[in-house]
């Protein structure tokens, strides 16, 4: 690790907790020298293996980070310092991001009850996309979008964050299906297929939804229950198209009607058409962020 990386956290005062998941904690902090500038500071702690050493996804997200931190993309939350060191035959791994006021989550809970406009809308959705096609462009999938991973800033910027589950990936890679929080999933992880970048679009499919009805759009507790929520507002697809190698068998009965009426009552033509191009059972169907960006309903007037 070179010295523009390494990280030394007596120059950041810990201001707050702020979150916290399986692996460490993520505070709240601020420069104590220079700019005073705040920051998020990201600390995990986990046992290390004398025989594999550094855990692999925690090498695999600050590569990745490294790799694209680089570019100094607006709608990727940036990377400001790194550091690792063993302490008590733990690893402990410090990241140290520019501090972002909110998350979508938040944003969405203090949105006024008659909902967002839909030229805030449209703006979310352009800068989530942007930062998206970036990664893909790149050849990364986030393999975990979801409003808690992504952020707004008090000035309307929107970053994706946390790539703890992301990985480089090449055609139909096939990985661990426990990727991805289950209402954000896409059918062919919840069906443990092979998946490629296309997950990402039908994650950013969901939060599109969300963005208009301010509450998840798919809220099943199972994965069968997923499925089924999905099938009650896309349709059940055709037998010939269900996936040939995933495990879990063809039910018609996921074909049982529900409703969508409250979803089409708030979305317009070109906002449905966009919607279900994301939320396309088919991942080889589904649109990319490229194309989705030159949609009618994004494209600029």
């Amino acid at each position: 690790m070179d010295d523009s990386t390494c990280c030394d956290l007596s120059n950041y005062e810990i201001l707050a907790e702020i979150g916290e998941g399986a692996y460490g904690k993520v505070y709240k902090a601020r420069e104590v020298r220079e700019r005073q500038r705040l920051v998020a500071v990201k600390k995990l702690n986990i046992a290390a293996d004398p025989d594999t050493g550094i855990p692999q996804f925690m090498i695999r997200e600050v590569a990745l980070l490294r790799k694209i931190e680089h570019f100094h993309h607006p709608n990727i939350v940036k990377l400001l310092n790194v550091s690792a060191g063993v302490r008590n035959r733990s690893l402990d791994l410090t990241l140290v991001f520019e501090y972002i006021d909110q998350d979508l989550s938040t944003f969405l809970s203090m949105a006024p009850e008659n909902g967002l406009s839909r030229e805030k809308i449209k703006d979310v959705t352009r800068q989530l996309l942007r930062g998206l096609d970036f990664l893909h462009t790149n050849m990364l999938v986030h393999r975990d979008l979801k409003p808690d991973n992504v952020l707004v800033s008090s000035r309307g910027e929107v970053k994706i964050a946390d790539f703890g589950l992301a990985r480089i990936y090449t055609y139909n890679i096939a990985l661990t299906p426990c990727v991805v929080t289950l209402w954000y999933r896409a059918p062919e992880v919840l069906l443990h297929c092979g998946y490629m970048s296309s997950v990402d679009l039908w994650s950013a499919g969901c939060i599109f939804a969300e963005l208009f009805l301010l509450r998840p759009l798919f809220r099943g507790y199972t994965e069968a229950q997923q499925l089924q929520k999905i099938f009650e507002v896309i349709g059940l697809p055709k037998e010939e198209e269900w996936p040939r190698e995933s495990p879990v068998c063809y039910n018609p009965a996921w074909a049982a009607q529900g409703s969508s009426a409250q979803l089409q009552a708030r979305l317009g033509r070109e906002e449905n058409d966009l919607l279900f191009q994301c939320l396309t059972f088919s991942p080889a169907s589904r649109i990319s962020a490229c194309k989705a960006l030159s949609h009618p309903f994004l494209a600029d007037p």
